[in-house]
Parts: structure tokens; sequence; C-alpha cells
């Protein structure tokens, strides 16, 4: 053993590092962390495994273009107040509008 190492090339960090994945802190609200260990203990896997999983399929949904299905859904929503809102403005102007 020397008496004397020189650690002036070294660097902070693991030893030997994780590829793929990335060691973090963060902080998540008591309840949430409480069912997805509860969710996690009961299918038989790790919470955290748990949490990545669930935020891969957030990010790989909330990426994807509007479909017609869903623009369809949004629009049989939309449309009925909006063309109450029509309706309603055309009376205080004496003019009742029509759809074309």
């Amino acid at each position: 053993m020397r008496t004397e190492y020189d650690f002036s090339k070294g660097k902070r960090g693991a030893v030997i590092p994780q590829k793929g994945k990335t060691r973090i802190s963060i902080f998540i609200d008591n309840a949430v962390l409480g069912a997805f260990r509860a969710r996690a203990e009961k299918a038989g896997t790790g919470y955290q495994t748990m949490m990545n999983e669930a935020l891969r399929k957030y990010l790989s949904e909330s990426d994807q273009p509007v479909t017609e299905k869903a623009l369809r859904q949004i629009l049989r929503q939309e449309m009925p107040e909006y063309l109450r809102g029509l309706t309603a403005g055309s009376t205080a102007t004496g003019r009742k509008r029509t759809a074309r």
C-alpha cells in the first residue's frame, strides 16, 4: 500500500455507472407513494418499477397526435355548447342565425 495517492485526475460519481437509468431524488406526495407501494406489493413488483412504467405510459400517450375518434368525441361535447352560444347571441341582435 502506498503512503500517498494521486487523485488529481479522479472523477466524482459511481464507480460503475449504470446504463439506461439515473439515480435522482424527488418529492412525491405521501398518498401517491403509498398507493404505488400498495399496488406494487399486490402485483409482486417494485414500486419504483411501477412508477417508471406509469411515467412511460403517460409520455407515450401524451405525445400522440389527436386521432379522428378523439376529435369526434371532443366535437360532440363542445359543439352543442358552441351552438347554444350562437343562438343566444343572435337573439340580442334581433337576427337569427341558421346552420349551414
